[in-house]
Protein backbone atom coordinates (compact mmCIF):
# COMPACT_ATOMS: atom_id res chain seq x y z
CA UNK A 1 0.00 0.00 0.00
CA UNK A 2 1.54 3.15 -0.94
CA UNK A 3 1.57 6.78 1.20
CA UNK A 4 -0.25 8.21 -1.71
CA UNK A 5 -2.63 5.65 -1.59
CA UNK A 6 -3.52 5.13 2.46
CA UNK A 7 -3.42 9.07 2.49
CA UNK A 8 -6.11 9.51 0.19
CA UNK A 9 -7.98 6.60 2.13
CA UNK A 10 -7.34 8.36 5.09
CA UNK A 11 -9.08 11.91 4.01
CA UNK A 12 -12.35 10.18 2.44
CA UNK A 13 -12.92 8.69 5.47
CA UNK A 14 -14.25 11.88 7.24
CA UNK A 15 -17.10 12.02 4.44
CA UNK A 16 -18.20 8.54 4.61
CA UNK A 17 -18.39 8.08 8.64
CA UNK A 18 -19.55 11.67 9.09
CA UNK A 19 -23.67 10.74 7.92
CA UNK A 20 -23.18 7.73 9.51
CA UNK A 21 -22.37 9.43 12.54
CA UNK A 22 -24.84 12.29 12.31
CA UNK A 23 -27.38 9.29 11.68
CA UNK A 24 -26.22 8.00 14.78
CA UNK A 25 -26.09 10.55 17.05
CA UNK A 26 -30.08 11.24 15.91
CA UNK A 27 -30.86 7.78 16.66
CA UNK A 28 -29.32 7.54 19.79
CA UNK A 29 -31.46 10.74 21.10
CA UNK A 30 -34.37 8.91 20.39
CA UNK A 31 -33.35 5.95 21.95
CA UNK A 32 -32.08 7.06 25.04
CA UNK A 33 -35.31 7.98 25.42
CA UNK A 34 -37.04 4.53 25.19
CA UNK A 35 -38.42 4.61 21.98
CA UNK A 36 -37.07 2.22 19.45
CA UNK A 37 -36.10 4.39 15.96
CA UNK A 38 -35.29 2.21 13.20
CA UNK A 39 -37.09 4.54 10.38
CA UNK A 40 -33.19 5.73 9.68
CA UNK A 41 -33.61 4.32 6.38
CA UNK A 42 -36.51 6.66 5.54
CA UNK A 43 -35.32 9.79 7.56
CA UNK A 44 -32.02 10.01 5.59
CA UNK A 45 -33.84 9.46 2.44
CA UNK A 46 -36.05 12.43 3.59
CA UNK A 47 -33.75 14.49 4.00
CA UNK A 48 -31.57 13.88 1.17
CA UNK A 49 -34.50 14.79 -1.30
CA UNK A 50 -35.26 17.76 1.13
CA UNK A 51 -31.77 18.85 0.35
CA UNK A 52 -31.33 18.22 -3.23
CA UNK A 53 -35.21 20.14 -3.54
CA UNK A 54 -33.97 23.40 -1.10
CA UNK A 55 -30.69 23.65 -2.74
CA UNK A 56 -31.94 23.81 -6.60
CA UNK A 57 -35.02 25.70 -5.87
CA UNK A 58 -33.54 28.88 -3.43
CA UNK A 59 -30.40 30.35 -5.19
CA UNK A 60 -28.29 26.90 -4.75
CA UNK A 61 -27.20 27.50 -0.94
CA UNK A 62 -26.01 24.62 0.27
CA UNK A 63 -27.17 25.65 3.95
CA UNK A 64 -30.61 26.22 2.68
CA UNK A 65 -30.02 22.77 1.77
CA UNK A 66 -29.23 21.29 5.51
CA UNK A 67 -31.88 23.34 6.71
CA UNK A 68 -34.14 21.61 4.69
CA UNK A 69 -32.82 18.11 5.26
CA UNK A 70 -33.69 18.64 9.55
CA UNK A 71 -36.91 20.01 8.65
CA UNK A 72 -38.01 16.57 6.51
CA UNK A 73 -35.99 14.53 8.98
CA UNK A 74 -38.19 16.33 11.85
CA UNK A 75 -41.27 16.68 10.00
CA UNK A 76 -41.11 12.85 9.26
CA UNK A 77 -40.35 11.97 12.90
CA UNK A 78 -43.32 14.32 13.92
CA UNK A 79 -45.50 11.29 12.28
CA UNK A 80 -43.27 8.06 13.70
CA UNK A 81 -43.83 10.23 16.96
CA UNK A 82 -47.52 10.44 16.75
CA UNK A 83 -47.63 6.59 16.10
CA UNK A 84 -45.47 5.13 18.81
CA UNK A 85 -45.86 8.05 21.41
CA UNK A 86 -49.34 8.99 21.51
CA UNK A 87 -51.11 6.33 19.40
CA UNK A 88 -48.43 3.65 21.51
CA UNK A 89 -48.19 1.52 17.91
CA UNK A 90 -45.63 -1.06 17.42
CA UNK A 91 -42.34 0.80 17.13
CA UNK A 92 -40.83 -1.98 15.06
CA UNK A 93 -43.51 -2.20 12.86
CA UNK A 94 -44.01 1.58 12.51
CA UNK A 95 -40.90 2.28 12.05
CA UNK A 96 -40.73 -0.09 9.00
CA UNK A 97 -43.50 1.46 8.07
CA UNK A 98 -42.10 5.11 7.57
CA UNK A 99 -38.89 3.39 5.60
CA UNK A 100 -41.32 2.00 2.82
CA UNK A 101 -43.26 5.25 2.80
CA UNK A 102 -40.39 7.33 2.38
CA UNK A 103 -38.82 5.21 -0.49
CA UNK A 104 -42.09 5.52 -2.03
CA UNK A 105 -42.81 9.65 -1.07
CA UNK A 106 -39.47 10.68 -2.35
CA UNK A 107 -39.05 8.89 -5.60
CA UNK A 108 -42.79 10.29 -6.24
CA UNK A 109 -41.88 13.43 -5.39
CA UNK A 110 -38.00 13.65 -7.11
CA UNK A 111 -39.45 12.92 -9.99
CA UNK A 112 -42.66 15.46 -10.14
CA UNK A 113 -40.14 18.06 -9.04
CA UNK A 114 -37.58 17.45 -11.01
CA UNK A 115 -35.05 17.00 -8.79
CA UNK A 116 -32.80 13.50 -9.89
CA UNK A 117 -30.00 13.33 -11.40
CA UNK A 118 -28.60 16.83 -11.15
CA UNK A 119 -25.39 16.74 -10.65
CA UNK A 120 -25.01 19.82 -7.19
CA UNK A 121 -22.11 21.87 -6.72
CA UNK A 122 -22.91 21.63 -2.79
CA UNK A 123 -20.71 22.07 -0.03
CA UNK A 124 -16.33 22.49 -0.78
CA UNK A 125 -13.61 21.32 1.08
CA UNK A 126 -12.24 24.24 3.10
CA UNK A 127 -8.50 24.84 2.86
CA UNK A 128 -6.93 26.05 6.06
CA UNK A 129 -3.79 27.61 5.61
CA UNK A 130 -0.30 26.54 6.07
CA UNK A 131 -2.50 23.44 7.90
CA UNK A 132 -3.70 21.78 4.81
CA UNK A 133 -0.27 21.95 3.22
CA UNK A 134 0.97 19.64 5.76
CA UNK A 135 2.27 15.82 4.48
CA UNK A 136 -0.60 13.69 5.39
CA UNK A 137 -1.99 14.84 8.24
CA UNK A 138 -3.16 18.43 6.09
CA UNK A 139 -5.15 16.34 3.62
CA UNK A 140 -6.90 14.06 6.16
CA UNK A 141 -7.53 16.39 8.98
CA UNK A 142 -7.46 20.39 7.44
CA UNK A 143 -8.94 19.76 4.23
CA UNK A 144 -12.29 18.52 5.12
CA UNK A 145 -16.04 20.00 4.28
CA UNK A 146 -17.73 22.46 6.85
CA UNK A 147 -20.19 19.72 8.08
CA UNK A 148 -17.44 16.75 8.93
CA UNK A 149 -15.73 19.49 11.75
CA UNK A 150 -19.99 20.31 12.64
CA UNK A 151 -20.48 16.77 13.01
CA UNK A 152 -17.96 16.77 15.34
CA UNK A 153 -19.15 19.90 17.21
CA UNK A 154 -22.59 18.39 17.43
CA UNK A 155 -20.97 15.02 19.04
CA UNK A 156 -19.38 16.94 21.49
CA UNK A 157 -23.02 18.96 22.25
CA UNK A 158 -25.24 16.04 22.05
CA UNK A 159 -22.98 14.41 24.69
CA UNK A 160 -22.64 17.00 26.68
CA UNK A 161 -26.52 17.56 26.89
CA UNK A 162 -26.83 13.75 27.41
CA UNK A 163 -24.37 13.46 30.58
CA UNK A 164 -24.04 16.96 31.92
CA UNK A 165 -27.31 18.87 31.98
CA UNK A 166 -30.59 18.72 33.41
CA UNK A 167 -32.42 17.86 30.72
CA UNK A 168 -29.91 15.14 29.72
CA UNK A 169 -30.76 13.58 32.75
CA UNK A 170 -34.54 13.39 32.08
CA UNK A 171 -34.12 12.19 28.95
CA UNK A 172 -32.02 9.36 29.77
CA UNK A 173 -34.50 8.89 33.35
CA UNK A 174 -37.30 8.59 30.73
CA UNK A 175 -35.52 5.58 28.73
CA UNK A 176 -34.46 3.82 31.89
CA UNK A 177 -37.63 4.38 34.34
CA UNK A 178 -40.47 6.43 32.68
CA UNK A 179 -42.95 5.93 35.61
CA UNK A 180 -40.81 6.60 37.82
CA UNK A 181 -40.09 9.79 36.23
CA UNK A 182 -43.70 10.36 35.64
CA UNK A 183 -44.51 9.81 39.10
CA UNK A 184 -41.87 12.87 40.02
CA UNK A 185 -44.39 15.01 37.80
CA UNK A 186 -42.06 15.07 34.51
CA UNK A 187 -43.69 14.92 30.88
CA UNK A 188 -42.72 11.50 30.00
CA UNK A 189 -44.76 11.84 26.67
CA UNK A 190 -43.78 15.44 26.13
CA UNK A 191 -40.13 14.26 26.33
CA UNK A 192 -40.24 10.94 24.03
CA UNK A 193 -41.66 12.95 21.55
CA UNK A 194 -39.53 16.12 21.60
CA UNK A 195 -36.71 13.60 21.31
CA UNK A 196 -38.26 11.71 18.55
CA UNK A 197 -38.44 14.87 16.44
CA UNK A 198 -34.79 16.48 17.14
CA UNK A 199 -33.53 13.15 16.46
CA UNK A 200 -35.26 12.35 13.62
CA UNK A 201 -33.85 15.85 12.12
CA UNK A 202 -30.46 14.76 12.80
CA UNK A 203 -30.75 11.93 11.31
CA UNK A 204 -32.10 14.28 7.79
CA UNK A 205 -28.85 16.22 8.34
CA UNK A 206 -27.30 12.77 7.67
CA UNK A 207 -29.27 12.44 3.79
CA UNK A 208 -28.67 15.76 3.00
CA UNK A 209 -24.82 15.53 3.42
CA UNK A 210 -25.21 12.46 1.16
CA UNK A 211 -26.65 14.84 -1.44
CA UNK A 212 -24.52 18.01 -0.48
CA UNK A 213 -21.10 17.20 0.47
CA UNK A 214 -20.57 13.54 -0.66
CA UNK A 215 -22.63 12.19 -3.59
CA UNK A 216 -23.88 15.75 -4.98
CA UNK A 217 -26.61 14.60 -6.26
CA UNK A 218 -30.65 13.50 -5.75
CA UNK A 219 -31.07 9.95 -7.01
CA UNK A 220 -33.93 7.55 -5.74
CA UNK A 221 -32.65 5.30 -2.79
CA UNK A 222 -29.61 6.84 -2.16
CA UNK A 223 -28.87 5.72 1.17
CA UNK A 224 -28.51 2.66 0.12
CA UNK A 225 -28.40 1.02 2.96
CA UNK A 226 -26.55 3.62 5.19
CA UNK A 227 -29.66 3.66 7.79
CA UNK A 228 -29.54 -0.07 8.70
CA UNK A 229 -25.88 0.45 8.88
CA UNK A 230 -26.31 3.57 11.72
CA UNK A 231 -29.14 1.38 13.48
CA UNK A 232 -26.17 -1.41 13.90
CA UNK A 233 -23.69 1.47 14.25
CA UNK A 234 -26.10 2.22 17.32
CA UNK A 235 -25.84 -1.27 19.16
CA UNK A 236 -22.01 -1.34 18.54
CA UNK A 237 -21.71 1.52 20.36
CA UNK A 238 -23.74 1.33 23.65
CA UNK A 239 -26.00 4.49 22.95
CA UNK A 240 -23.15 6.70 23.68
CA UNK A 241 -21.89 9.55 21.08
CA UNK A 242 -18.20 8.98 21.79
CA UNK A 243 -18.10 5.22 20.92
CA UNK A 244 -20.58 5.93 17.77
CA UNK A 245 -17.96 8.21 16.36
CA UNK A 246 -15.23 4.88 16.83
CA UNK A 247 -17.50 2.87 14.49
CA UNK A 248 -18.31 5.23 12.32
CA UNK A 249 -14.76 5.23 10.99
CA UNK A 250 -14.49 2.11 11.16
CA UNK A 251 -17.19 1.61 9.02
CA UNK A 252 -16.52 4.54 6.89
CA UNK A 253 -13.28 3.11 6.49
CA UNK A 254 -14.67 -0.04 5.20
CA UNK A 255 -16.72 2.10 2.33
CA UNK A 256 -13.93 4.60 1.29
CA UNK A 257 -11.39 1.61 0.68
CA UNK A 258 -13.88 0.23 -1.47
CA UNK A 259 -13.60 1.97 -4.78
CA UNK A 260 -9.78 2.60 -4.17
CA UNK A 261 -9.34 -1.13 -4.14
CA UNK A 262 -11.13 -1.62 -7.58
CA UNK A 263 -9.67 1.68 -9.24
CA UNK A 264 -6.22 0.13 -7.71
CA UNK A 265 -6.64 -2.97 -10.09
CA UNK A 266 -6.41 -5.09 -7.29
CA UNK A 267 -7.98 -8.74 -8.74
CA UNK A 268 -10.83 -9.26 -6.42
CA UNK A 269 -14.55 -10.47 -6.34
CA UNK A 270 -16.25 -6.92 -7.15
CA UNK A 271 -19.76 -7.78 -5.60
CA UNK A 272 -17.69 -9.24 -2.10
CA UNK A 273 -16.01 -6.06 -2.02
CA UNK A 274 -19.30 -4.19 -1.97
CA UNK A 275 -21.19 -6.38 0.33
CA UNK A 276 -18.15 -5.93 2.73
CA UNK A 277 -19.83 -2.92 4.84
CA UNK A 278 -23.10 -5.05 4.91
CA UNK A 279 -21.03 -8.07 6.37
CA UNK A 280 -19.60 -6.21 8.92
CA UNK A 281 -23.07 -4.82 9.61
CA UNK A 282 -24.39 -8.54 9.78
CA UNK A 283 -21.34 -9.46 12.45
CA UNK A 284 -22.08 -6.33 14.34
CA UNK A 285 -25.51 -7.58 15.49
CA UNK A 286 -24.53 -11.33 15.34
CA UNK A 287 -21.92 -10.39 18.25
CA UNK A 288 -24.79 -8.08 20.26
CA UNK A 289 -26.56 -11.52 19.84
CA UNK A 290 -24.29 -13.59 21.26
CA UNK A 291 -22.97 -11.56 24.00
CA UNK A 292 -25.18 -11.37 26.46
CA UNK A 293 -23.77 -8.70 29.07
CA UNK A 294 -25.11 -5.54 29.62
CA UNK A 295 -25.04 -3.36 26.25
CA UNK A 296 -26.16 -0.48 27.43
CA UNK A 297 -29.59 -0.36 25.96
CA UNK A 298 -32.12 1.99 28.23
CA UNK A 299 -34.40 -0.54 29.96
CA UNK A 300 -37.71 0.99 28.93
CA UNK A 301 -36.46 0.73 25.12
CA UNK A 302 -39.43 -0.12 22.99
CA UNK A 303 -41.69 -0.15 25.81
CA UNK A 304 -44.80 2.23 25.15
CA UNK A 305 -45.75 4.28 28.25
CA UNK A 306 -48.81 3.75 29.63
CA UNK A 307 -49.45 5.93 32.76
CA UNK A 308 -51.64 3.13 34.28
CA UNK A 309 -49.05 0.57 33.85
CA UNK A 310 -47.13 0.57 37.03
CA UNK A 311 -43.80 -2.00 36.36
Amino acid sequence: MTLEFLVNWLASMPVAAAPLLLAALGLIISERAGVLNLSAEGLMLAGALAAAAFYQELGSNPWLGMLGAFLAGAALSVLFAVLVVVMRANQVVSGLAIVFFAIGLTSLLGTLGGWTDTALAGFSKLHVPVLSDIPVVGPVLFRQDPWVYLTVVLLVAVTWVLFRTNLGLKLRSVGHNPHAVDSMGIDVLGIRFAAVVVGGGIVGLAGGYLVLASAKIWVDEMTNGRGWIAIALVIFAGWHPWRALLGALIFGGIEALIPRVLASGAVLPQYYVLMTPYIATLVVLVWAAVNKRDLGAPRALGMPFVREDRR
